[in-house]
């Protein structure tokens, strides 16, 4: 062999390694990567990669200001309903009252009007109730329960805090004005509506049902019973009646309203109004559909609940 045949072998051997080595280094995972052709481990979850088509981030997206402010609310709203002092809880508002805050507004307007009927004679309140008690009437026990319920959570409040009608009028108007739809629908059905149109009237109405805000809609319900009878700017609508009243308030239990036995709504009937079920435990529901109304009555109700709830809105009896 001449001198030059070794030099070229080594060259072709040198070269083959280079190959090689360039070949391993194109199918060598990268740190982090797993080899081509291998298999994720059993659990194991997809890594991003920057690219179309990778995987989607797991985590939760982000709340948006809509999502917290109805989270708040809730809250908000269930705080009053299970609160034991109401007093106590008014100060906890008073500071977003004040700064303009509609929420925070109409919860205060709340406790003022449930809690002024015990306020304005907290001695003349307990003397009726005791008086209540003794009549022994078929619903004695549930109305004495609902006003001791009342005299209990609201025991901190007295003539001094002036929970007069004109008072709460003028705190649900600046609610209203804020942005409170549930203080714009009370206004109207207080008869002191933001604005007398019949065009304002019934498209608040309908604002209220595509809400699907169940406080919305008690406020709203007592401008649609008896009230709207006769009046043209409810046509199509369900209005009109008491049945159109219960059927509001029985959608509002529908959409997360507390319809229960201790609830504000059940209360209001039974403390102030004297309308009580023979039951302390019944809840809202079952007092409609098993004492408010005939029989024949609970299909027309129920049809009127449906077309709250499904958006027909201009269902006609």
């Amino acid at each position: 062999m001449s001198a030059s045949k070794p030099l070229i072998a080594l060259a072709v051997l040198a070269l083959l390694a280079g190959l090689a080595l360039w070949l391993r280094a194109g199918s060598d995972p990268r740190p982090g990567e797993a080899p081509a052709g291998a298999q994720p481990e059993a659990g194991a979850v997809p890594q991003a990669t920057g690219f179309a088509g990778s995987a989607p981030a797991l985590s939760p997206p982000p709340a948006t200001a809509a999502t917290v402010a109805q989270a708040r609310r809730e809250s908000l709203r269930a705080s009053f309903e299970r609160a034991d002092d109401l007093h106590l809880y008014l100060q906890s508002l008073l500071p977003a009252a004040r700064a303009g805050d509609a929420e925070a507004m109409w919860l205060v307007s709340r406790i003022h009007e449930y809690c002024a009927p015990y306020a304005g004679d907290p001695g003349g309140y307990a003397n009726d109730t005791d008086l209540f008690g003794r009549m022994r009437l078929r619903a004695s026990d549930t109305m004495v329960a609902a006003r001791e319920r009342v005299s209990r959570r609201c025991g901190r409040f007295g003539p001094r805090d002036g929970l007069e009608p004109t008072m709460i009028l003028v705190q649900r108007r600046e609610a209203a004005e804020a942005g409170s739809l549930a203080a714009e629908a009370a206004l109207l059905a207080a008869g002191e509506p933001l604005d007398e149109a019949p065009a304002y009237r019934r498209d608040l109405a309908a604002r209220v049902q595509r809400s699907a805000d169940p406080e919305a809609y008690v406020a709203l319900a007592p401008a649609m019973g008896v009230l709207a009878s006769g009046d043209a700017a409810y046509d199509g609508m369900v209005a009109g009646d008491q049945f159109a009243e219960l059927a509001w308030q029985l959608a509002a239990c529908e959409l997360g309203q507390d319809c229960g036995a201790g609830g504000a709504l059940m209360t209001n009937y039974c403390a102030n109004g004297g309308v009580c079920p023979q039951d302390p435990a019944e809840d809202f529901e079952t007092f409609v559909y098993e004492g408010a109304i005939p029989r024949q009555g609970a299909e027309v109700v129920d049809a009127m609940v449906d077309s709250l709830l499904t958006g027909e809105g201009e269902m006609l009896k």
